[in-house]
């Protein structure tokens, strides 16, 4: 199994998982599966909630003023084709041993990639929270 990671514009293109914040009335997967195309072109479907972690909890820098709580699905991709975006620069699926080491860290963290794969290997593992 791999991974899909986008190459974020505004972060000194430093990879990360597709993600962003909420629309007004847009439940946390519709918003997921919005980001995911949005940023990489690909059409996906939620399958898991893998993590819900509290971003203050773990050192993502800078910090925020505000309280942000972070969700991590596991998806399937369903449909389109890598498409870069005004948000990104790159758009690739990365093997545990690929993933890049410039990550955005304000976005993810490494263990968060390696816990997502421990959940691809292990689909009955438990959503992960703080």
């Amino acid at each position: 199994g791999k991974i899909l990671l986008v190459r974020e514009k505004l972060d000194g293109d430093r990879w990360t998982l597709p993600g962003g914040w909420a629309d007004p009335c847009q439940t946390p997967s519709e918003a997921v599966v919005r980001e995911i195309r949005e940023e990489s072109g690909f059409e996906a479907r939620v399958v898991k909630l893998a993590a819900v972690w509290d971003r203050s909890k773990h050192p993502h820098r800078p910090f925020m003023p505000f309280h942000i709580y972070k969700l991590f699905f596991l998806c399937e991709i369903t449909g389109g084709a890598a498409t870069e975006s005004h948000e990104t620069t790159g758009v690739g699926f990365f093997a545990e041993s690929e993933v890049p080491q410039d990550l955005s860290i304000s976005r993810t963290l490494p263990f968060q990639l390696t816990r997502m794969f421990e959940h691809r290997r292990n689909p009955a593992l438990p959503t992960d929270f703080d």
